[in-house]
């Protein structure tokens, strides 16, 4: 008889290292992919091989990212807060390999400041949206036996400041959605991974960067001392698209600069 090291033995000896992240004839779905990490995210699949539609509300943004991204790339108006549209959408775009989500807001308030209109425009944005492109697009991955979802969650889902209740509260739920449908998709071949970055210079982080206090302090906070770019999230994107991640499922990927890992805390002359 043989173990099951030994089957291991035999997969590894056949495996193509050289293209572990090439994504060559797999269609990806890119939802928020009109700016920021949605848009290194969409360069960065299709520089792997992948065909991607660019979805995003703002139709110039989606296009611009297209022509950025190259032959491979491809624009789609989506509105995520309109269920007919998410379910025209996905049924337009056919059975996917892969869906990367990274719509979201934030508004920085206190919770006794914040109004009902603002909760629901943060949960509708952060987890609702990924719950409807989830719903629509799973069920013929599943069908297929294969494919990937990775969203955007934030280190916030893990740590959180004054002003930022609301948003964490939806990042975390997104976790905790991301993980029940890798139970409830996986025995189908269907993964679903977040990807929690730290302070990114994205359009979503405006206000912070306007304000150099707080934008320093923020670049203190990490163990690298500084922001990332969009750019540096999209290889995260990449691997939990591709093959090289094909047993990780129900995880989260943290790009924060190691600011979980340390934080956040002053460092003392002791």
């Amino acid at each position: 008889m043989r173990s099951d090291a030994d089957t291991s033995a035999d997969t590894a000896a056949g495996a193509d290292y050289g293209r572990l992240f090439r994504l060559d004839g797999r269609r990806v779905a890119v939802v928020g992919g009109g700016s920021g990490i949605g848009r290194e995210a969409a360069r960065a699949l299709v520089a792997q091989g992948a065909e991607v539609v660019v979805a995003d509300r703002d139709e110039a943004g989606a296009a611009q990212t297209a022509r950025l991204a190259g032959p491979g790339a491809s624009p789609f108006l989506l509105d995520v807060l309109d269920e007919e549209a998410l379910t025209a959408a996905a049924a337009d775009w056919g059975p996917l390999d892969g869906l990367v989500i990274t719509v979201g807001v934030n508004v920085r308030k206190r919770l006794a400041d914040y109004s009902v209109a603002e909760f629901e425009r943060v949960v509708a944005l952060n987890l609702r949206a990924h719950f409807s492109l989830v719903r629509a697009c799973a069920p013929a991955m599943a069908a297929r036996g294969r494919g990937a979802v990775v969203s955007l969650a934030s280190m916030r889902a893990f740590q959180v400041e004054p002003g930022q209740g609301v948003y964490a509260a939806s990042k975390a739920g997104l976790v905790q959605l991301l993980r029940t449908a890798a139970a409830e998709w996986g025995p189908q071949g269907v993964r679903f991974n977040a990807v929690a970055p730290g302070v990114v210079r994205t359009p979503l982080t405006d206000q912070i960067a306007a304000d150099r206090e707080w934008y320093d302090a923020y670049a203190r906070a990490s163990a690298l001392q500084r922001w990332a770019r969009a750019d540096e999230i999209a290889g995260a994107v990449v691997y939990l698209v591709s093959d090289a991640s094909t047993f990780v499922t129900g995880s989260v990927l943290t790009v924060d600069g190691g600011w979980t890992a340390v934080d956040g805390r002053y460092d003392p002359a002791v």
